[in-house]
């Protein structure tokens, strides 16, 4: 990669079998910058162990080539959750990854902020966050220890953040803690309600974002397209390119000062050969700006 990339651009790449030699070589394949990888079965509450020998090896291959690698926590935690065991698990689930991440030597965890679940009021469940989540956050205390990029929904049912400001409280919540950042999905933020599309959308959507929670906490960009129109609450991922965002907006979103270094992730549908397109693509749009 070259280091001089103002906007590093891969994608979510598949582990079974291998962190390092099957990740790495799928890495290769589609020519990403960047990598995110998930460390635990993203729909379980299981933490496996990993093996020190693939995780040396992908952290050392990472750094050697320049490549920021980044962890998808599993999709069941849900800090807001009114269920105890859902957020005992969820407590156990997100240390797992932190502490995984650390041990690839990943910059970041990314999690969905999750919802307030059984009709409760949203500031009972952003207390729970605080009390739960704020702990895990005190623990990463070393100078490699990963930061914990909240990630919004597409606003379905009573998500905890779906528009930039929703991510006001949260930080509150977690008393703007150092290790705190934010992992931006364009399908997400335009699903639920910035029209990206319209003209200064993206420069709109960022200023608001920065206006939220201050310079520097954007850490990361799922780059996906969107199957259906803006503010639908959906969360389905459409090639770039092909979908009710287009290619446009992802030209606007790597010349705002706010992504500055910030890479860009792809979750897109395609199998490699999809993958491999949507980042060449992209590529193609940063050449240009």
């Amino acid at each position: 990669m070259n280091s001089n990339t103002r906007n590093p651009i891969g994608g979510h790449v598949p582990v079974a079998g291998g962190l390092a030699s099957v990740g790495l070589a799928y890495a290769q394949d589609v020519q990403a910058e960047t990598v995110q990888v998930f460390v635990a079965n993203p729909r379980g509450w299981a933490t496996p162990p990993g093996n020190p020998q693939q995780d040396e090896t992908f952290r050392a291959a990472c750094a050697a080539d320049g490549i920021p690698a980044y962890v998808h926590a599993p999709y069941l935690i849900n800090f807001g959750s009114h269920t105890e065991a859902t957020v005992e698990k969820s407590v156990v689930s997100m240390r797992h990854s932190l502490r995984r991440a650390r041990a690839i030597g990943a910059l970041g965890v990314v999690v969905h902020t999750g919802s307030a679940t059984g009709g409760r009021d949203r500031s009972v469940a952003l207390a729970q966050v605080r009390e739960h989540l704020l702990p895990l956050l005190d623990e990463l205390t070393h100078d490699d220890d990963p930061f914990l990029l909240l990630e919004s929904t597409a606003g379905q049912g009573a998500s905890l953040c779906s528009r930039t400001w929703d991510f006001g409280p949260y930080f509150d919540a977690l008393d703007h803690h150092p290790k705190l950042g934010i992992c931006l999905d364009t399908c997400h933020i335009y699903a639920a309600g910035h029209d990206l599309v319209a003209p200064g959308g993206v420069k709109q959507t960022l200023d608001l974002l920065v206006d939220t929670v201050g310079e520097g906490r954007l850490k990361l960009i799922h780059a996906n397209d969107s199957k259906d129109v803006v503010g639908a609450h959906k969360d389905r991922h459409e090639n770039i390119g092909s979908g009710h965002i287009g290619a446009e907006p992802f030209q606007d979103l790597m010349t705002h000062p706010a992504t500055e270094n910030v890479p860009l992730v792809i979750e897109t549908p395609g199998g490699k050969e999809g993958n491999a397109a949507d980042i060449a693509r992209l590529k193609a749009l940063r050449a240009t700006t």
